[in-house]
């Protein structure tokens, strides 16, 4: 197998996040992405790692057996945002269970098996359906851009494999149709006024993001266009108001209950606030989660699927059950206090712990709206707001962010020997990753289960009921390592160590010797800095970091770009 080359093969399974083992005629495999099992496809060989290649799918050559007829969205294949909806629900399901299970089983049935315990399909609950399998988002956030084939301004999705290419999803099915009268509107109303977006190379232009959010229980809608300051005061406010008044003219199911901007002059491609005003209305809305009402701002985090939410946390609460009655309950990565909120009935306290100022502020307003007065919530990251926690816990729930939690978090979280705790993940790797340390540290997965809160996509919750219970008595065990009967082989642990062990720290020297060994050319830092901030990427501290530049930052010409961003796909950056 060799870089550049275009195969053929058939797609043997599919391993979360999206990706597709492709078998040739050889016996060979690679990964592709955006495939399902039974398909034959064509794909180019990006990138060679331990034998294996990873390609680009290019075209899908013969249908599996698995797909429908005819897929629901006019959009599929094209837009980035759905892989699975050329699958009937019931096929999405035993996918995406077929994963969870493939990644945790091989970290929690070892622990089981030396502690006696129940063996992993026993504990194993599989996986709970989405009450809406379409129209169940609660927020979208669409981009402006261009389009090669839809012209100078379009407002949507990134176009499948693209940095720079938008899709106007008009005809999206997993929002309703409200959120695609609203792009619509926006939409032709800027292609009136000839209004420029925002170019990511240039660092030029006014339109960025258009976010919408919508409750599901009270109908409420939120709208936020999100701009640069790139265009002068007088000419922005008679754009506003002229898109106010479009806005409320609209026939909507939904009521709109306040429209605002956002400016955003960061150069990455996120969603960013740096001020927001309201145009109209006001800058929050209401939704309902088993019986509590939540406020939420434009940037607060929230569940995107409000039914799906319910069916998530109501597992949650069940797995607490006695456990945490009457006791101290931590919640930890709490966002606006949905789960401390639903929790508070079967607990003394719960204290929940955020890093995002305006989400703990939501969650006090929330749990005070709700008659609340078990519940409190601190600002802070995780590590170092629980040195201040005077009441230690009884019971732990965890909700982190996508990568997992940091190991000195963990580790202090362990340190609590609290005798059960729930981890509830929106990432079977990080999961898996945290579970191998936890149960290392005594816990032990006594209940696992699956909530499908993305329908049509790769994605899925979690939820594990850890327990730890400290022994009676002690053994002392004398253990030799090595090779031979009753001895523990070194490169059995040296294997499973380097499977969890973290990603090294790729550097700006190893991304120019790259490109110089590549294409011939140097690259100067600054402009890989550049690129890095384009895609929204991470920037590390430094220790001269400055908050001003003296000069006025270079752009990199274009092969350069391409050559940088061809080296962090190869460090898997991107």
């Amino acid at each position: 197998m060799k870089k550049g080359q275009v195969y053929e093969g058939i797609v043997e399974r599919t391993v979360f996040p999206n990706k597709g083992i492709v078998v040739l005629e050889d016996g060979k495999k690679a990964v592709v992405k955006n495939v399902i099992p039974g398909q034959k496809i064509s794909f180019s060989v990006n990138k060679i790692r331990k034998g294996r290649g990873e390609g680009r799918l290019l075209q899908i050559l013969e249908k599996s057996p698995l797909e429908l007829e005819e897929v629901s969205c006019e959009h599929f294949g094209i837009c980035g945002g759905c892989t699975y909806l050329n699958l009937s629900y019931e096929q999405q399901m035993k996918l995406k269970e077929q994963q969870v299970r493939e990644l945790l089983k091989p970290v929690c049935e070892p622990y089981r098996q030396q502690r006696g315990g129940k063996s992993f399909e026993d504990i194993f609950e599989g996986i709970k359906e989405s009450p809406r399998k379409f129209a169940y988002r609660n927020k979208m956030e669409f981009s402006f851009g261009d389009s090669v084939k839809e012209g100078p301004l379009s407002l949507g999705m990134h176009r499948r494999g693209s940095f720079h290419d938008i899709v106007t999803v008009t005809g999206c099915k997993i929002v309703d149709q409200d959120f695609s009268d609203v792009l619509q509107a926006v939409l032709t109303y800027f292609q009136e006024k000839k209004t420029p977006f925002y170019h990511k190379m240039r660092h030029t232009g006014y339109l960025r993001h258009l976010l919408v959010r919508k409750a599901v229980k009270t109908g409420e809608i939120l709208i936020d266009l999100v701009t640069t300051s790139q265009i002068r005061d007088e000419e922005q406010d008679r754009l506003l108001k002229g898109l106010k008044e479009i806005l409320l003219q609209l026939n909507l199911e939904g009521k709109i209950v306040g429209i605002l901007n956002t400016q955003n002059d960061s150069l990455a491609d996120a969603v960013i606030n740096q001020g927001t005003r309201v145009i109209y209305g006001q800058d929050y809305f209401y939704e309902e989660l088993l019986g509590l009402r939540f406020r939420i701002s434009p940037f607060s985090f929230f569940q995107t699927n409000s039914l799906g939410a319910e069916v998530l946390y109501d597992t949650a609460r069940e797995y607490i059950a006695d456990a945490g009655n009457g006791k101290v309950v931590y919640d930890l990565y709490s966002g606006t206090g949905t789960i401390a909120q639903i929790l508070a009935s079967v607990a003394e306290k719960v204290i929940g712990v955020e890093i995002v100022d305006e989400a703990v502020e939501a969650a006090k307003e929330n749990a005070k709206m709700n008659g609340l007065n078990n519940c409190e919530f601190l600002a802070g990251d995780v590590l170092k707001v629980l040195e201040h926690i005077s009441d230690k816990p009884d019971f732990i729930v965890l909700d982190p962010p996508r990568d997992g939690i940091h190991p000195k978090a963990l580790e202090r979280i362990i340190n609590y020997g609290v005798d059960k705790m729930v981890y509830i993940s929106c990432k079977p790797t990080s999961l898996a990753r945290d579970l191998e340390i936890l149960q290392v540290r005594g816990y032990m997965a006594e209940r696992i289960c699956c909530v499908d809160m993305f329908p049509g996509t790769a994605n899925i919750e979690s939820i594990v009921l850890l327990s730890h219970k400290s022994p009676d008595s002690t053994i002392n065990v004398k253990v030799e390592f090595g090779e031979g009967e009753g001895k523990v082989p070194l490169d059995a642990i040296a294997e499973r160590a380097k499977k969890y062990q973290p990603k090294p720290r790729i550097t700006y020297k190893m991304i120019q010797e790259y490109v110089e060994r590549n294409y011939g050319f140097k690259v100067h830092t600054a402009y890989i800095a550049e690129v890095k901030r384009s895609l929204g990427l991470t920037m590390y501290d430094a220790p001269n970091a400055v908050e001003e530049l003296k000069q006025p930052r270079k752009h990199p010409p274009k092969e350069k770009v391409e050559a940088i961003k061809a080296a962090l796909k190869y460090f898997e950056v991107i």
